[in-house]
């Protein structure tokens, strides 16, 4: 049995939850968003909570099941209290400023990149050098910090880049005079 799969998802008051078919609805403060469950997973509402149960033991199944937990937490999460990323810019002459409801970024190009995100994501500068992410779905909000991270990745001897709140870049010493 999946260890994951078979924890239950515990619902907020704020948050309504419906499921026809195989697609499961959340409603909460911060916005709606649906999910497809896989045919072989059984989904149980109950008294605020939501359990998963699989009909067979074939292996795709068994993959499945942990995944489609996840994937409901994430909803449930998401129309609750939203996900963030922050990104930190480090570098000479690197920055970042908003321009109308885009990013504007100066990575050491001979052009400003101009970043015009989906209208469900929100992105703020608090200063030059970081970006805040947010949005009520995880994986949107990910996949749009990975792009703007992948514009100039940090590298490993000066350690100039775009990098992740809390990322750890492992430093090379470059060339030695021996």
């Amino acid at each position: 049995m999946s260890r994951i799969g078979k924890k239950p998802i515990q619902v907020p008051n704020d948050v309504q939850v419906s499921y026809e078919g195989s697609l499961l609805k959340a409603k909460g403060p911060k916005g709606e968003l649906k999910l497809t469950i896989p045919e072989e997973i059984e989904l149980k509402y109950e008294n605020n909570e939501i359990t998963f149960s699989r009909a067979n033991d074939f292996k795709k199944v068994r993959a499945v099941h942990g995944l489609t937990r996840s994937l409901a937490f994430n909803v449930i999460e998401g129309v609750t209290n939203g996900f963030k990323k922050v990104l930190q810019i480090e570098g000479v002459g690197y920055r970042v400023e908003m321009k109308n409801k885009n990013l504007l970024l100066a990575l050491g190009f001979s052009h400003p990149i101009l970043v015009i995100p989906p209208e469900d994501i929100t992105i703020e500068t608090p200063s030059a050098t970081q970006i805040h992410i947010s949005g009520i779905d995880k994986q949107r909000v990910g996949q749009l910090a990975a792009r703007i991270r992948s514009l100039r990745p940090p590298e490993p001897y000066k350690g100039k880049g775009i990098r992740y709140e809390g990322e750890y870049v492992r430093r090379k010493t470059g060339k030695s005079s021996t």
